[in-house]
């Protein structure tokens, strides 16, 4: 037995016999969320096959444990306790939405673990202090940043702001309406707007004269306010929608969708490095186009995978220290953090409709076509499109 034990000792120590890098996640699996949580799962199996087929990291080999949370954000407590616990992760990759991710980031920051956050945009999800949690996708409060910079390229000074009722979308218009009132521009108020308030809306922004209509919410939002402009009547100089960027939103209004203006925080046109590659390899192991879920889990794991390497390990506070400091380009754009572990490099682009097609529009550098303003009135509309 002593023989035995001491054969299997060597055969552990010998070159090639690495423990496997563990990498822990807890993601919906099923319930509700479970179909669009699906490609945050492919986007780490697909850098876990590529890694593992060169080698591993840091010469061992990337093993997965993905946790299914069934939805329910609260069970990411748990969950991440058992991959601390039971699991011995070396790495905590952050689940899928910001409410789970907010309570995910509590344990991290009470058990000293490196989190990646993976897909958490709200402001709470990076709290002042935060140590060990690392934000990689950009923050609600950053979505309106394309907004105001084609509005003031464009000269339209007095701005009507509104959001859905949702954590995210006010976040995101609150944030909006303090850079544009530093920037010397008149925002108002950002207001909750619903489909029976349109109406209302529509009536405040003719009052103030309002020359650019600023939406943060669904691709709904965006269909119904395009629904309620026509029936009244109603085309401000600029109309741009959050939701007006997501396919979604073509299929609700058809052409009525031309010339809106929608945020995007991803586009397999990217030219930013290594997304053509990841757009390749996407195509080809998963027969389909990746949307922003997926890049952005695919650039969390480049950003872990860059994070152990500069730390050349998973030493909690040589990976912390290392995480910090860390800038790199990914697909959705640039990694960069603040002290708080707040994502402050990546910027959301800005696409419009335009012949039927989502053009990237800002930044420069990623555009694909040049903006078309003012927003058309609706008896100018016909053949505008194929221009």
């Amino acid at each position: 037995m002593r023989a035995l034990l001491v054969l299997v000792l060597l055969l552990a120590a010998l070159p090639g016999r690495a423990q496997p890098l563990l990498i822990g996640a807890v993601l919906p699996q099923s319930g509700h969320l479970a179909d669009i949580a699906a490609d945050m799962r492919k986007a780490l199996l697909l850098w876990q096959e590529a890694r593992n087929a060169e080698g591993g990291l840091l010469g061992r080999r990337i093993e997965l444990r993905l946790l299914d949370d069934r939805s329910e954000a609260l069970a990411s407590a748990r969950l991440y306790e058992q991959l601390i616990e039971a699991e011995k992760a070396d790495v905590l990759m952050g689940p899928f939405g910001s409410a789970a991710t907010l309570v995910a980031a509590a344990v991290a920051e009470r058990r000293r673990r490196v989190l990646i956050n993976a897909t958490g945009v709200t402001r709470n999800t990076q709290r002042v202090g935060s140590r060990y949690v690392f934000q990689v996708p950009a923050p609600a409060a950053e979505l309106g940043a394309g907004a105001l910079a084609v509005a003031q390229a464009a000269g339209y000074r007095r701005l009507h702001v509104v959001a859905h009722n949702d954590p995210g979308a006010r976040e995101a218009a609150a944030r909006f309406v303090e850079q544009a009132a530093a920037a010397g521009l008149e925002p108002g108020a950002a207001e909750s707007v619903s489909v029976t308030q349109i109406p209302v809306q529509i009536t405040k922004a003719r009052s103030r004269d309002a020359q650019a209509w600023i939406a943060f919410g669904h691709p709904e939002d965006a269909a119904d306010m395009i629904i309620a402009f026509k029936r009244i009547g109603y085309a401000p100089w600029m109309f741009l929608a959050q939701g007006a960027a997501e396919p979604r939103f073509l299929s609700l209004v058809g052409r009525d969708a031309e010339f809106a203006l929608g945020i995007s925080p991803y586009d397999p046109r990217f030219a930013t490095r290594g997304n053509a590659e990841f757009v390749q390899a996407w195509r080809k192991r998963w027969q389909s186009e990746p949307g922003a879920v997926a890049a952005t889990a695919y650039s969390a794991a480049l950003v872990m995978e860059a994070g152990i390497r500069k730390a050349e390990g998973v030493d909690t506070e040589r990976l912390r220290a290392a995480l910090s400091t860390l800038e790199l380009e990914t697909p959705i754009g640039r990694y960069r953090v603040d002290a708080n572990g707040a994502q402050v490099g990546a910027k959301p682009a800005v696409v419009q409709i335009l012949g039927g097609r989502r053009e990237i529009v800002w930044p420069e550098a990623l555009a694909t076509a040049k903006w078309r303003l003012p927003y058309p009135r609706w008896d100018e509309r016909q053949n505008r499109g194929a221009q």
